[in-house]
């Protein structure tokens, strides 16, 4: 188990400064856009979910540590704080940039080739991105903001849901970042530790 000194130290930091002018206005805009329909009448998104899903389970909020040899170069000990051990921290802006290979290998991917994002304990699919823009759109934005954001026809909503704060979890019981729109509309913040897994048979 981590204490709140330990999930400060190395790369969690909170996801935005209280102080700055732009939480107050990505926090009204979360109020106006937390629930949108689809074009063709479908779901409201984000899809809530109960707290319940985040309970104490067997190891922190998930029955199962992290996967031992994830993706890209991420570091087990960290997605292991911040996917089971944590609620409102996060890898440090830019960490999917500057301490990974995850750019280089997007970035080495055929024209119109999509990724896709695997529970970090589980290898459930939660992601699949781009959709509906290019790959360097999907990198710009994620620059921009400090870590992958993906819009909502990129959330596998059969394994992911948001809580009435706004933070992202899998329903496996997995932290994985937050709801933080802006005026495009939903945009999840998310780990890239905590999608850093590889997929399961099933998956």
């Amino acid at each position: 188990m981590y204490n709140r000194q330990e999930l400060r130290r190395n790369y969690i930091l909170p996801y935005i400064p209280h102080t700055t002018s732009a939480t107050t206005k990505n926090m009204k805009l979360f109020r106006k856009t937390k629930s949108t329909k689809t074009a063709n009448g479908g779901p409201k998104f984000p899809i809530v979910g109960d707290s319940s899903i985040m309970s104490k389970k067997k190891h922190g909020t998930s029955n199962t540590r992290v996967q031992a040899d994830l993706r890209w170069g991420c570091d087990r000990k960290t997605a292991d704080r911040i996917c089971n051990f944590n609620r409102h921290y996060a890898e440090h802006a830019g960490y999917f940039r500057k301490d990974t290979d995850f750019v280089e290998y997007a970035k080495s991917l055929p024209k119109g080739d999509t990724i896709k994002f695997y529970d970090s304990n589980t290898g459930e699919p939660l992601f699949v991105a781009p959709l509906g823009r290019s790959m360097d759109e999907f990198l710009k934005e994620s620059r921009a903001h400090g870590w992958p954001s993906f819009r909502d026809d990129e959330v596998n909503w059969d394994a992911v849901r948001c809580l009435k704060n706004g933070e992202a979890v899998s329903l496996a019981g997995t932290h994985l970042g937050h709801n933080l729109p802006d005026r495009k509309g939903n945009r999840y913040c998310i780990n890239l530790v905590s999608v850093a897994g590889k997929p399961t048979n099933k998956a």
